[in-house]
């Protein structure tokens, strides 16, 4: 029985090494999305507690994912392309926050009226 093709079997398990890759690059690859979560929730906290201000973070959301769109997918390193991802992403699941938080608000607003309606109702139709 012939045995495969060292380059072949390193196909077949996953462990191709991507042309212009570096190690750095790569790991920062397979973690990109739990590091640019972790980063969104850190600031996300800090923009909720007002430490940063909601308008300084979208206006730092753009200007990342325009650094990425222009700049930071055409790098030549791959752990540039990396970074400005993570940095991209990160920075738009903050924005998220302060619109999450109007739209909390908003709903919570709604229910305390909406409970409101229900106890002048229930108040008013009950019989002295």
């Amino acid at each position: 029985m012939a045995t495969e093709r060292p380059e072949l079997e390193r196909r077949r398990r996953g462990d191709v090494v991507e042309h212009g890759s570096s190690r750095a690059g790569r790991w920062l690859q397979e973690r990109r999305v739990r590091i640019a979560l972790w980063i969104a929730v850190v600031e996300g906290l800090l923009v909720a507690v007002h430490v940063i201000n909601r308008w300084v973070a979208i206006i730092i959301a753009a200007a990342a994912v325009l650094v990425y769109f222009f700049a930071g997918r055409e790098s030549r390193s791959h752990a540039a392309r990396q970074v400005s991802w993570i940095l991209a992403t990160s920075q738009a699941a903050v924005v998220l926050i302060p619109f999450l938080l109007i739209l909390v608000g908003t709903f919570a607003l709604i229910a305390v009226g909406l409970l409101a309606i229900v106890a002048l109702i229930a108040l008013f139709s009950e019989h002295p």
